[in-house]
């Protein structure tokens, strides 16, 4: 089965980044592989980074095509 989403924690690893670095990227839309959205009554934000995007992003091969 396919990934359909990668986490905040595997996207910065590859990235060599922080987790907040990538946060805040999405946040703002600066990084073009995912979407963050603030969750309604809260202050928390819910992150979605498609597997897709993020592999082109970074110049890999998808695990599986």
């Amino acid at each position: 089965m396919k990934t359909k989403t990668l986490t905040i924690k595997e996207v910065s690893r590859i990235m060599g980044k922080s987790e907040m670095f990538v946060r805040i990227g999405l946040q703002r839309n600066i990084l073009p592989f995912g979407t963050a959205q603030i969750l309604p009554n809260r202050s928390r934000y819910s992150y979605y980074i498609s597997p897709k995007l993020f592999y082109d992003f970074v110049g890999l091969e998808t695990e599986q095509k």
